[in-house]
Formats: structure tokens, C-alpha cells, sequence
């Protein structure tokens, strides 16, 4: 089962930790990836994939599996499409529906579907990673993305103000929130997101 996770599941003991800085590329080493206390990877989108559902079908336990990339989408009233309240920051915008953020959904989602086609006999867990308004002058780093993640998963009273509830994503009462996974028809719920201003 692959359900969203919750913000008292965010903490070492909770679970085995899964992070993944996703990307999607066809010859680059796209995404950084970190499994538990392991030393954070940087490989392509493939690999990747393979290497999560080879360590989930060997787990009893839970897995708690950060993907840095739009879980969740946020529609207004009328249907149309909506930046959520995280995705708005000093005057920049970074929405769920423009190109980087699609980008990484639609790798997300495969990336959901081939857990969902592997049969994972433990529960999948979903937490969102949110680091973005990075400096633009600097070449992005994924392994340095993952520790972040960790590190807020490792201290969550310390980074309590990273957790984001499902709930504090609206920018208005009256939008909608929900799976971005839905469009494929799984509906994992709408996560909570640690997010980091890098």
C-alpha cells in the first residue's frame, strides 16, 4: 500500500528512510539518492528506480520514501491550476505546473508506478522534499539536496518549521488539494512537505 505519510511519522524510528532527489534525464547522473544510513548516490533516473523497489521488496517495515518533487497539486475553485502557498518565496515563484515542476512530477509518478507494479508487501509512506530558490549562479547538487532531507528527518523538533502540513499548502480556503498522483489513478493522498530554501 502506498498511502501519504503523516508529519509524527517524520523521525528516525518511524520506519526505514528512502530520499531521493529526483530528476529526469537521458545520459545524466539526474538524481541523488540516500537509503537509510547509507552515503548519498548520484545516478540516472533508471537505476534509481530499480535500486527503491530492490530495497522495498526486501523490507518488513514501513518505508518512509522522500521525493523531491510536487506530490501534491493545488487546483482554485474554477479547476484551474494553482500554485501552492511553499511554492512562492521572496517575490520568485517555482509552481507545480511549470516546467521544473512538471518535469519532476512526471518522474515521480513513474517512479510511483513501477513501486506500484513491484508489489511491495510493506507500506510505502510518501513525504514530499521541497528544496528549492536555490542560488542560480550554482550548479544544482543532489547529494547535498538528500542530506538536507535527512537531516531534517534526523532533528524534526529542530526543523519543526520545515514540516509543512497538507493543510498550510492552500493559498486560499476555497482551493482544492490532492494526489498528483490521481491523474494515473492512485490516489496517495496529499502528503506533508519538508521543505528547505537552499
Amino acid at each position: 500500500m502506498i498511502r501519504a505519510g503523516n508529519k509524527n511519522e517524520i523521525h528516525c524510528q518511524s520506519g526505514k528512510w528512502v530520499i531521493i532527489d529526483i530528476g529526469f534525464a537521458n545520459n545524466a547522473s539526474s538524481c541523488g539518492l540516500l537509503i537509510d544510513d547509507q552515503a548519498p548516490v548520484e545516478v540516472k533516473f533508471y537505476d534509481a528506480t530499480s535500486m527503491i523497489c530492490k530495497y522495498i521488496s526486501k523490507q518488513s517495515q514501513p518505508i518512509n520514501l522522500i521525493i523531491e518533487a510536487p506530490l501534491s497539486v493545488a487546483f482554485d475553485k474554477d479547476g484551474n491550476p494553482k500554485g501552492r502557498s511553499i511554492e512562492k518565496h521572496n517575490g520568485k515563484i517555482r509552481y507545480w505546473y511549470l516546467c521544473p515542476g512538471c518535469t519532476t512530477m512526471v518522474a515521480a509518478l513513474y517512479l510511483i508506478r513501477f513501486i506500484v507494479q513491484s508489489k511491495p508487501e510493506s507500506e510505502v509512506r510518501l513525504f514530499e522534499g521541497f528544496v528549492s530558490f536555490k542560488d542560480s549562479t550554482k550548479k544544482s547538487n543532489h547529494s547535498k539536496d538528500v542530506i538536507m532531507l535527512r537531516e531534517v528527518v534526523e532533528n524534526p523538533l529542530m526543523f519543526s518549521d520545515s514540516i509543512i502540513s497538507p493543510a498550510g499548502l492552500k493559498m486560499d480556503e476555497s482551493d482544492i488539494l490532492q494526489s498528483a498522483f490521481l491523474v494515473a489513478g492512485i490516489d496517495a493522498g496529499v502528503p506533508p512537505v519538508i521543505m528547505i530554501y537552499a
